[in-house]
């Protein structure tokens, strides 16, 4: 296997900045975001009772994904993720598939998230706020990753106050029944996978602390502590949140919920609550857009490095030490989906993407060493037959979608192969 790839002899290198308690407040942004108020809506209708189990095998996964992450993380301390470890240990055709799934599912996550910023924060200028927000954010990382982390900062305290504030009025309302939590003769096995192929984006924003590897410092020991710790946060939070929210609404009510956590607070009789609950899911989509663009940019560079994307992409801003080009393209694509439809309900492929890609990081992962810190081969197993179990269990349409997005991509890898080839 080749040597571990670092940002050293590059000459667009990025500024290694980010400690631990940064890495993990970049990776509870990602996942303390808008999936906690959209995704168990979703997921309650797949798996009715059968919802804590989705949540519990959604957090399996997870852990296996984010363990061979950090591993591969820590020895390949580069940007562009499971792009980079795909292509070291398993090949150039699998790294790319990887990048390929990402920036281009990723993309559309960031148009859904900034829709999702501009319903919540202004429903009858939706498309504005979005563009907005888009603009706003694509700004603050082009400043640099350091003013990142500090904007990160403050949107999870904000979005963790509202979590809790949901919590406490759910608990200890008269509303309140703990047997709502009980597993019944609905949930079918069928419906646990889909709910826990739907509850894994919640989780998946590890993924961007291992794509700000080449932003790191002494990335061998911060990433293997910040995205177990980020993962075990956040597992925490969604439990019990997820429970909050079950013994007042129920698994049917939750399931029939256009926005569960404000109709919980408002079925506990704290509708006060609801304009809050409400601009604590418009500052969490904000979060998770500003993650996003932070991983589809550096996951843009590494492509771009390899000249499988527009090798311009591969500069890096000589005072800010970001990757700006890539960052402003980003920002002008994911403005220009959200200013010309809605594309929330176009982006199953995503979905589809995100676990092939962290499938392969399972893959990836298998081929260490133990003397490159391999995780226990139990973890990869397991991650990579969670994934694809996972993405085939999601609905039929986000896999043909998913699966025409990657062979297109594939296409394209194979076309500029044979251009090289014939040069």
């Amino acid at each position: 296997m080749s040597e571990p790839a670092t940002a050293a002899g590059v000459p667009d290198e990025l500024r290694r900045r980010l400690g631990v308690s940064d890495a993990v407040v970049i990776g509870l942004g990602s996942m303390i975001g808008a999936g906690i108020f959209a995704a168990l809506a979703p997921a309650a209708h797949a798996a009715g009772s059968g919802l804590p189990i989705g949540l519990a095998l959604a957090a399996v996964v997870a852990y296996c994904n984010a363990t061979s992450s950090a591993r591969l993380a820590a020895r390949y301390p580069a940007s562009g993720g499971t792009y980079v470890y795909g292509r070291e240990r398993l090949g150039d055709f699998w790294g790319y598939l990887a990048g390929w799934g990402f920036v281009v599912g990723k993309t559309a996550s960031c148009a859904a998230m900034a829709l999702t910023v501009g319903s919540y924060a202004w429903p009858a200028q939706t498309h504005a706020v979005a563009v907005a927000a888009v603009v706003a954010l694509t700004a603050v990382n082009y400043a640099g990753v350091r003013k990142s982390v500090r904007l990160t900062r403050v949107i999870v305290a904000v979005v963790l106050a509202v979590l809790a504030a949901v919590v406490v009025a759910s608990l200890t309302s008269g509303t309140a029944d703990a047997a709502r939590l009980a597993v019944g003769s609905d949930a079918a096995a069928g419906g646990v996978l889909q709910s826990a192929g739907l509850l894994f984006f919640a989780f998946a924003g590890y993924a961007r602390i291992a794509t700000l590897g080449e932003e790191v410092r002494d990335p061998a020991r911060t990433i293997p502590r910040a995205i177990p710790l980020a993962l075990g946060i956040t597992l925490v939070v969604y439990v019990v949140v997820a429970v909050a929210v079950l013994t007042v609404l129920g698994p049917k009510g939750l399931a029939e919920a256009d926005a569960p956590l404000s109709e919980a607070v408002r079925a506990a009789g704290a509708g006060r609550l609801v304009p809050v609950v409400r601009a604590g899911a418009a500052v969490a989509a904000l979060g998770s857009l500003l993650a996003l663009i932070l991983g589809v940019s550096r996951t843009t560079l590494a492509m771009a490095r390899d000249r499988h994307l527009p090798h311009a992409l591969a500069a890096v801003h000589p005072r800010f030490k970001v990757p700006h080009r890539a960052e402003l393209l980003v920002g002008l694509v994911v403005a220009v989906l959200v200013a010309l439809g809605d594309v929330r309900g176009a982006i199953g492929f995503s979905s589809f993407g995100v676990l092939v890609y962290y499938a392969i990081a399972n893959a990836s992962a298998f081929t260490l060493t133990s003397a490159e810190g391999r995780p226990a081969r139990i973890i990869s197993v397991v991650g990579l037959a969670g994934c694809l179990v996972l993405a085939f269990a999601l609905p039929l349409f986000s896999v043909i979608s998913g699966a025409a997005v990657l062979a297109l991509g594939a296409t394209a890898y194979g076309v500029r192969r044979f251009i090289v080839a014939r040069g």
